[in-house]
């Protein structure tokens, strides 16, 4: 490492957001019985007192996102006009849902319906047929378009700065310039943005990977007698992180191209392999019944809080706080890497067609896990094939997991399949998010970040959860989630009012044009907040008009 490196390391944000690593992990890990009611009192207490704003933050992620898309902003084009996209819409399209979603979606898509089933919404009688239909209907809505907004409302403005404004920078603290101001951004406010971008991204990390660590290492175990004690699920973690070494030499282009092509193939041999040995015919109605049962009620399930259960004469289930809120926390704490990762990876597309191409990938493969796994579970509980309510109970997620599996024809092929895949998941995780926590913390990102700069924080990213592996249990998870994403609740606000502002200012410098997509030149150094405080003129182009050579439109 020369000086010409350690200079791009913006030294504030990187040693801060170690250091914030450091003072909530050694004490989970010095303490984890103390550390452990600590995380759960804090959880109650912000799904108590911020919950509805939890809410509030999904349903107006989608409002907006959907807004941007069909306005004019939406047409803008993220790069220069002769410029096709990066990737192709394939390659894209695994990128992002492989980043977004990791080894999380092949847990929850088979245990989720249970938990609800047995504690059901709306103060359905637990266990019921009416608490088996929403339980295999709010799986879909807490993976589904919601979700997809949260992770956009960073990915807008970031995508914007670095495509359209050309400021090769990948932090948070840029894109909120037009509602800060430049100097604000770039002084101690910027700092602490990002740095509590990295903490919050740290533990949601934490979460994603504590989920993975017992499922890589019990299906070992089913297939080689790997022993599955703490000890082995944090060596998962450290052998996806040297794994990850392979993504950080090859470089986004090939490495992490190449692995989510590669994970979304085999996740779709596995999904189409149950498909065809389960029942076909049952996963396909259940699918489509829960989809418009979801649909139907969407408004209530976004808006429901509860909010009688303080009276002592109506029942208190916690649902919409434990899972919900939850799920919206674990929304928002992600967003920033991912959304990072999305806008990074989105170039040479209008903004529309990012927004319009991330919700309908996203939401269709969630989808495809929750009708498949998740239904080929149902139907063997509700055939008495399998009791999973029990074994969940009393051996836990994972064992309900493999014992499903269990249940299909060459039960050890499928578990080598569904083992590799949450492999590769995990690594893909390591890749994205070390990618982008790299890039907060360097003054510049040209191309990538800096491969050492990448490596270390790979492996930073396996301190927090092996911490919440010692500390055990699905509630500290959540906890962590909802916990760090606290200060991103006001920063998402913020970004929305961020990205209008700067898009509709070097838009209205200009008549506006009515071709598909248009190309905003000349932003990158003379307009407001791009860091200095002159403002110039802009030259809005279609994209037709400079790949056929056609006359500037000039204001």
């Amino acid at each position: 490492m020369n000086k010409g490196t350690k200079d791009l390391i913006d030294k504030p944000t990187f040693w801060g957001s170690f250091a914030l690593l450091l003072v909530a992990t050694v004490p989970l890990i010095l303490f984890p019985e103390a550390g452990s009611l600590w995380l759960l009192a804090a959880k109650n207490l912000v799904t108590e007192k911020l919950g509805v704003f939890y809410l509030l933050l999904g349903l107006g992620a989608m409002l907006f996102v959907l807004y941007i898309a069909f306005s004019d902003i939406g047409r803008i084009k993220l790069g220069g006009g002769k410029e096709g996209p990066e990737f192709s819409t394939l390659s894209w399209a695994a990128m992002l849902f492989s980043s977004g979603i990791g080894a999380s979606i092949l847990y929850w898509s088979m245990v989720e319906w249970i938990y609800y089933y047995q504690q059901p919404p709306f103060q359905v009688k637990a266990s019921s047929a009416e608490a088996a239909r929403w339980a295999v209907s709010y799986g879909i809505f807490h993976w589904g378009p919601l979700a997809w907004s949260i992770y956009l409302i960073p990915a807008l403005p970031i995508a914007y700065y670095y495509y359209v404004r050309k400021r090769k920078v990948l932090k948070l603290s840029q894109a909120l310039a037009p509602v800060l101001g430049d100097r604000r951004v770039g002084g101690p406010v910027g700092k602490l943005i990002d740095t509590s971008l990295v903490f919050g991204m740290l533990g949601g990390a934490a979460t994603r990977l504590g989920i993975a660590a017992p499922l890589i290492t019990l299906g070992l175990h089913k297939l080689f007698g790997v022993p599955t004690g703490v000890g082995f699920q944090v060596g998962a973690l450290i052998f996806c992180a040297l794994l990850f070494g392979y993504c950080a030499l090859a470089g986004v282009k090939r490495g992490l191209s190449v692995l989510s092509n590669f994970t979304i193939f085999l996740s779709l041999v596995l999904l189409l392999f149950v498909f065809i040995a389960g029942p076909t015919l049952f996963m396909l109605n259940s699918g489509l019944d829960s989809l418009g049962r979801a649909l139907h009620n969407f408004l209530q399930m976004a808006t429901w809080t509860e909010s009688f259960s303080h009276f002592k004469q109506f029942p208190s289930t916690r649902f919409p706080q434990d899972w919900t809120v939850f799920y919206w926390a674990w929304w928002l704490v992600f967003a920033p890497s991912i959304g990072l990762f999305i806008a990074r990876i989105s170039g040479g597309r209008t903004i529309k067609a990012m927004i319009l191409g991330s919700l309908f990938f996203g939401t269709f493969g969630c989808f495809l896990f929750f009708m498949v796994l998740g239904n080929y579970g149902v139907y063997l509980h509700f055939s008495g094939e399998l009791d999973l309510v029990q074994i969940l109970n009393q051996q836990g997620a994972n064992t309900v997991i493999f014992a499903v599996l269990d249940m299909l024809p060459a039960s050890q092929l499928v578990v080598l399949l569904y083992t590799l895949i949450a492999l590769v998941f995990t690594v893909i995780t390591f890749d994205s998010i070390s990618h982008i926590l790299a890039a907060v913390v360097q003054k510049e990102v040209h191309g990538e970040p800096l491969r050492w700069n990448r490596i270390f924080w790979a492996f930073a990213l396996a301190v927090m959860p092996i911490a919440l592996l010692l500390i055990g249990g699905l509630e500290a998870l959540q906890a962590a989630s909802i916990i760090a994403g606290v200060p991103l609740l006001l920063i998402a606000l913020l970004l929305c009012i961020s990205m209008v502002k700067v898009a509709r200012h070097d838009l209205n410098l200009h008549p506006v044009i009515l071709e598909k997509e248009i190309v905003l030149e000349g932003v990158a150094e003379e307009s407001a907040w791009s860091g200095n405080a002159e403002s110039g003129q802009v030259v809005m182009r279609s994209a037709e008009e400079i790949s056929g050579g056609g006359k500037e439109e000039s204001p």
